[in-house]
């Protein structure tokens, strides 16, 4: 379901509950289409999400952890000049629009009273939050800024006039009197989830659908109908997970068109699940983006030099052509001509059978046999450190894959610890550091298996270090896919079950960079047998003594391991 004009009004109601005379302690704009805001209400701090964000544009209370920026964006800081210490009055939904009003008051610098308006329109790609001054109806700041060339209707700047979006022409079926909707209903030639759409103000596809399929199921009592819906929007809200032609949508009722569903306690709780997860993988990629083109490019740069390095490998087998070209055109210096491109000598290394060495016109003989001698010793000295070379480039190239496989299940707190990692590996400049800024430590996650065993997964190659090298005993149970990107697995038991160890498996295929493929080899051996070679990469170890595995990674199976270790 999307967040439309039906699940605005159920979320208004709620927050109003939640939040109204609070007052805010904190502001912060953790990305760009999103607000946080802290406020004190009914004895806690809860935190507000305000979004603006082009996919998940929505308004709720959010438990969700948020990292933000060490430079605060201009827009939370003029949100902070008008709003910090401010009282929520009131929380307004226009009619049955995505458009919503939070009105504050708070004195300014000479202790008058003022209004002030957090617009919050939840409206696709057009989404936008707007601070306006409800005295004077200019906007002090927006999210976005949007000028009269990208938009002839209204200008969203600082210092202009704020216009309402178009308003909509259809009924609010809140408001909507009995004998217009009698009439609406009853004559309707097809009494589907399009023609409510076009009749009512606020309902999505998903909404429409729903009320119009309860309502053909009962056509002699269509008032009834509708009456009982609006008022369990009302009274009895019931926040739902669902699930319908293979696809999630959330609503604030148990719709009878969900195949499976999940309830929960309010329609924050409901958001941050539906949501949680998809949010924050956007928020990884706008977060991470600028590393993955820095790995990228990195990758491509060791791509081309270990091409370079292969080459200079398979030329120097053809070192001593060179040499035995070289010494052909000593002995028998007399019989090559001057500005020839190519002379045909008797090769004695071959009991004279004739061969044709290739020359540069533009050399004397005497260069042209120097030169094979010269291209002869250089691939005879590079041969000497190629393998080396070859070995320092593939290693390179692992670390890298490594980096960019960790950024695929990063979560956005784990972007600052690889970003760290790629810093004191030398790839990333590093950025003064703001001070008195403090990171919590970045842990593995935790995971239980079915038996109560503790299962840790390291999520970088930080993490994977001190969890295999310093926090796991020698008795441990190691795992790793084999020969594949991914996260170090430590099972703390010496002697898990077979169904622990599968479970282990599975979660060690799922963090890896074939976490969508079938049949994932995985190895396994106890912690003592694990070493890393002086001046490896992070994350890089030996093994021996391992015995391999094969499982196909299962999201259902992982998410089970997860809530068993935050239960």
């Amino acid at each position: 379901m999307s967040f439309d004009g039906i699940f605005t009004h159920a979320m208004v109601r709620e927050l109003k509950d939640q939040l109204v005379t609070g007052r805010i302690s904190k502001i912060h704009q953790p990305y760009d289409h999103e607000v946080v805001l802290v406020i004190r209400a009914r004895g806690k701090n809860q935190r507000l999400l305000l979004s603006a964000h082009p996919s998940y544009a929505r308004i709720q209370l959010t438990e969700i952890a948020y990292t933000n920026p060490d430079n605060p964006p201009n827009f939370v800081m003029m949100l902070r000049k008008h709003l910090e210490g401010a009282i929520l009055e009131d929380i307004h939904q226009v009619e049955n629009d995505r458009v919503v009003h939070f009105t504050f008051s708070k004195r300014d610098e000479l202790g008058d009273l003022q209004d002030i308006v957090l617009i919050v329109e939840l409206m696709g790609r057009h989404s936008t939050i707007v601070l306006l001054n409800q005295q004077t109806g200019k906007i002090l700041d927006a999210i976005k800024h949007v000028g009269h060339s990208q938009n002839t209707y209204r200008s969203i700047l600082p210092g202009s006039e704020y216009i309402e979006p178009p308003k909509q022409s259809q009924l609010d079926p809140f408001k909507v009197s009995k004998e217009q909707l009698f009439t609406l209903l009853s004559t309707a030639d097809v009494l589907d989830g399009r023609y409510l759409q076009q009749q009512f103000q606020g309902f999505g596809r998903d909404t429409a659908e729903e009320l119009a399929v309860r309502l053909t199921q009962r056509p002699n009592e269509k008032i009834a109908v509708w009456s009982a819906f609006f008022s369990s929007l009302k009274e009895q809200i019931t926040p739902t997970l669902g699930l319908k032609n293979q696809k999630e949508f959330f609503a604030p009722l148990a719709f009878e068109t969900f195949e499976q569903s999940q309830k929960y306690a309010t329609l924050s709780m409901l958001l941050d699940a539906f949501y949680g997860e998809k949010a924050e993988k956007d928020r990884v990629k706008q977060l991470g983006n600028e590393l993955i083109r820095k790995v990228d490019n990195e990758i491509k740069r060791n791509q081309t030099k270990l091409a370079k390095r292969e080459k200079t490998l398979k030329d120097s087998e053809n070192a001593e052509d060179f040499r035995r070209d070289g010494e052909l055109l000593t002995t028998f210096m007399t019989q090559v001509p001057r500005g020839a491109t190519s002379v045909e000598l008797l090769n004695y290394y071959e009991e004279n059978a004739p061969i044709t060495i290739t020359l540069n016109p533009a050399l004397t003989p005497n260069q042209n046999a120097q030169k094979y001698f010269q291209k002869y010793q250089k691939l005879k000295n590079a041969v000497k450190l190629i393998y080396d070379q070859i070995a320092e480039a593939k290693d390179e190239i692992a670390y890298l894959e490594s980096i960019l496989a960790q950024l695929e299940i990063a979560g956005p707190m784990d972007i600052e610890v690889i970003k760290e990692e790629l810093v004191a590996s030398g790839y990333l400049k590093q950025k003064r550091a703001k001070k008195n800024r403090k990171h919590a430590p970045s842990k593995p996650e935790r995971f239980i298996a079915s038996d109560g065993t503790e299962i840790l997964v390291g999520k970088n190659n930080l993490q994977n270090d001190q969890l295999t090298l310093k926090q796991a005993r020698k008795s441990d149970i190691w795992l790793h896919a084999k020969n594949i990107p991914g996260s170090h697995v430590i099972i703390k038991n010496d002697q898990p079950s077979e169904e622990t160890l599968l479970e282990a498996a599975e979660l060690a295929a799922y963090f890896s960079k074939f976490r969508q493929s079938a049949q994932v080899p995985v190895d396994y051996v106890a912690v003592k047998h694990i070493h890393k070679p002086n001046g490896a990469k992070p994350g890089f170890v030996i093994y021996e003594n391992q015995k391999t595995l094969f499982v196909t990674p299962e999201e259902a199976v992982i998410e089970q391991l997860r809530k068993n270790g935050t239960a």
